[in-house]
C-alpha cells in the first residue's frame, strides 16, 4: 500500500488525482495530515470493536441460546468472516472505479451501523429465539427455527457488507492524507501504517474484554447495542471531518485491468504469436519489460487486422498494452504466495469458534470472577499490540 501512494503521489501538491471536498485542487497546508488521518482511525477502530466483539462471542449465543449444534454454529461463524473479507473485494473495486474511497468508507460504515442495529434488535426481542433451554447436555433443547435465524442472518451478512467496504478502502483513504513528497508527511505515513495496526488491535482487544462480558452479563442487546452506538458516532466523526480530508479521484480499478487482459487473451487465442515481441501493442514505451513466462497472456497485446484498420490502439478493449499485461502476470505469479495462507486462516479461523467452544467447557474462576469464554483471545491481542508498539 505504501508504493502505491508513493507512485500515485510523486508529483506532491501538484498530484491532479488529489482535491479537496469541493472538488478543487487540494491545499496540503489546510488538508491531510495527523488530524484527518486520526478522524479516519477512528472508523476502522469502530469498525474492530464491531466484527470483533461479534464474531468472538457469536459461537455462545447460537449455542447456548438459540440451541444450534457446534458444527453448524461454527460454519454460521466462518460463513461470517469470510463473507466480510471476501466482499472487501467489491468495496476495493467500487472505490477504484466509481465511488472514491471517501464515499465508499462513509457509505459501507453506515451500512455497518445499520446491520449492528439489526443485530441489536435480532438479540434482543424474545420471539427472536427459541424458548430457554436450562442444560442442552441433558435434555433436547428446541433449536431455532428459520424465521427466527432469517433476521439474524440478515443482520449478519448486513455487517459483512459494511466491514468489507471499509476494511479495503480505510487504510488507502488514511495513506492519501500524507504527501510521498513531502519527507516529513512521508514518514508520518509510514507510521500510520503502525498506527493503524495498533488501532485494529486496541479495538479487538476492547472488543473481547469489555463487550464481551457486557454480552455475557449484563446482556446481548446491551453489548451489541454499544457496538451500534460506537458505529454510528464513527460516521458522525467522519463526516464531519470531510473538510479537512485530502480526495483522490478514481483512477480505475486494477481488477478491470486483469479480467480485461485475460479476456482479450482468450477472445484473440486463434492469433499466431507476432514474429518479434517488439510488434505488440506499445512494447517500446512499456514501464515494465517484456517476459516471456505466461506467453498466452501476450495475445492481449496483439495488433490484429480490427485494431489496426479502425485505429483503434487506445481502445482497451480493442488490445491491451505490454505494461498492462506485464502487470497482469505479475498478479498471476503472486497467487502461488497468497495460497500459502489458506492454511494458516484455516487455522486462524478456529479461534473464533473452537476454542471458545472449548473455554465454555472449562473452569474459568478466578476467584469469585468468571473469565468470559469469549475473551480468551485476549492473549492473542495483547501480544499484537506489545509488538506493534515495540516496532
Amino acid at each position: 500500500m505504501v508504493l502505491v501512494q508513493q507512485n500515485g503521489g510523486k508529483d506532491g501538491g501538484s498530484d491532479k488525482s488529489l482535491v479537496d471536498f469541493r472538488g478543487k485542487p487540494v491545499d496540503m497546508s489546510r488538508t491531510g495530515g495527523w488530524l484527518a488521518a486520526g478522524l479516519i482511525l477512528g472508523t476502522e477502530l469502530s469498525e474492530r470493536i464491531c466484527v470483533m466483539g461479534i464474531s468472538m462471542n457469536l459461537v455462545t449465543y447460537l449455542v447456548g441460546f438459540l440451541h444450534l449444534s457446534s458444527a453448524k454454529s461454527a460454519n454460521i461463524v466462518t460463513n461470517f468472516m469470510g463473507t466480510l473479507n471476501l466482499l472487501g473485494l467489491l468495496g476495493g473495486f467500487l472505490a477504484d472505479a466509481k465511488l472514491g474511497r471517501y464515499l465508499t468508507v462513509a457509505i459501507f460504515a453506515s451500512i455497518t451501523a445499520l446491520g449492528v442495529t439489526l443485530l441489536t434488535f435480532a438479540t434482543t426481542i424474545s420471539s427472536m429465539r427459541p424458548p430457554p433451554c436450562s442444560n442442552s447436555r441433558k435434555e433436547q433443547c428446541i433449536e431455532a427455527n428459520g424465521k427466527q435465524l432469517a433476521m439474524l442472518y440478515t443482520a449478519l451478512h448486513t455487517i459483512a457488507l459494511g466491514g468489507g467496504g471499509i476494511k479495503s478502502n480505510v487504510s488507502g483513504f488514511g495513506s492519501d492524507q500524507f504527501d510521498p513528497s513531502n519527507p516529513k508527511e512521508e514518514k508520518a505515513m509510514i507510521y500510520f501504517f503502525n498506527r493503524f495496526y495498533f488501532c485494529i488491535s486496541l479495538g479487538s482487544l476492547f472488543a473481547v474484554t469489555v463487550l464481551v462480558y457486557i454480552q455475557d452479563n449484563v446482556g446481548r442487546g446491551w453489548g451489541y447495542g454499544i457496538s451500534a452506538g460506537t458505529m454510528i458516532i464513527a460516521v458522525a466523526i467522519l463526516l464531519c471531518g470531510t473538510p479537512l480530508y485530502r480526495f483522490r479521484k478514481p483512477q480505475g480499478s486494477p481488477l478491470t485491468v486483469l479480467w480485461r487482459v485475460i479476456f482479450l487473451a482468450w477472445k484473440k487465442r486463434t492469433l499466431p504469436y507476432p514474429s518479434h515481441p517488439s510488434l505488440l501493442n506499445e512494447y517500446y514505451t512499456a514501464e515494465v519489460p517484456h517476459t516471456e513466462r505466461l506467453r498466452c497472456l501476450d495475445k492481449a497485446a496483439i495488433m490484429d487486422d480490427h485494431a489496426i484498420a479502425s485505429e483503434k490502439r487506445d481502445n482497451l478493449w480493442i488490445v491491451s498494452t505490454v505494461t498492462q499485461v506485464e502487470e497482469v502476470k505479475m498478479v498471476l505469479k503472486l497467487i502461488p504466495i497468497w495460497s500459502t495462507c489458506i492454511l494458516f486462516w484455516t487455522v486462524y479461523s478456529q479461534m473464533n469458534t473452537f476454542t471458545i467452544e472449548q473455554a465454555t467447557f472449562m473452569n474459568r474462576n478466578v476467584g469469585s470472577f468468571v473469565i468470559p469464554s469469549g475473551s480468551f483471545s485476549f492473549f492473542l491481542f495483547i501480544t499484537i499490540l506489545l509488538f506493534t508498539s515495540l516496532n
